[in-house]
């Protein structure tokens, strides 16, 4: 009865006011949409969904101590090529095309644990938006140190499918509350030391604090 009530009510697309939705209906409601997110990807010819993707890249860098963090995933051109988008690959080489030799680049931190000392104890994935060539995805990240804002603890990413595969096209989250984002900084932030955006080491129970150096 309550599976034919929520086909009702997704046909339908309104509310009846005489009808209560129980708790129990809402938990059914949040299992098809996962299963309609697994079908989504699941029709993509791809070896990787981003759920894949991002289990593996939060299973490295949980292990041992979980201080291991996922600089792997931008560490080289290499790296840069198998985990992210063309388009960003492009921006980023122009970044680093304006750093200066021996000089890191405009991204200070670890994106991945939104933070310069790593700390991955479990973590949560939860799709966001799932489409045919696109999908965003939420970790929540659960660490051994407490973060300042709950929202530290969330790292958002788009995805994009491309060359039969599926990409990284932006990572996103916030630092003591104030959101960040990938794409932004390359563009927005000169590559020179004095305004290299930055996140401040991680301190227990402190969160961490998006700066300019300088």
């Amino acid at each position: 009865m309550i599976a034919l009530d929520l086909v009702y009510y997704i046909r339908l697309g309104r509310y009846e006011e005489s009808r209560m939705i129980s708790r129990r209906m809402f938990i059914l409601s949040g299992a098809v949409g996962a299963i309609a997110a697994t079908k989504t990807f699941a029709q993509t010819p791809s070896p990787n969904d981003p759920t894949a993707i991002l289990t593996a890249i939060y299973s490295r860098a949980a292990r041992g101590k979980g201080d291991g963090g996922g600089a792997f995933v931008i560490e080289s051109k290499a790296a840069k090529a198998k985990y992210l988008s063309k388009s960003l690959v492009e921006l980023w080489a122009k970044a680093d095309a304006h750093t200066p030799k021996g000089d890191v680049g405009p991204v200070d931190f670890d994106p991945v644990t939104n933070s310069q000392e790593p700390d991955v104890k479990s973590f949560e994935l939860r799709v966001e938006k799932p489409e045919a060539q696109k999908a965003t995805l939420a970790v929540t990240i659960t660490g051994h140190r407490t973060r300042g804002k709950p929202s530290d603890q969330v790292v958002h990413y788009d995805f994009v499918h491309e060359a039969g595969q599926w990409k990284i096209d932006n990572i996103k989250g916030s630092s003591d509350g104030e959101p960040w984002s990938i794409r932004a900084m390359p563009i927005t932030r000169s590559t020179t030391a004095s305004s290299r955006f930055s996140i401040p080491r991680c301190r227990p129970n402190s969160g961490v604090k998006a700066s300019a150096q300088g």
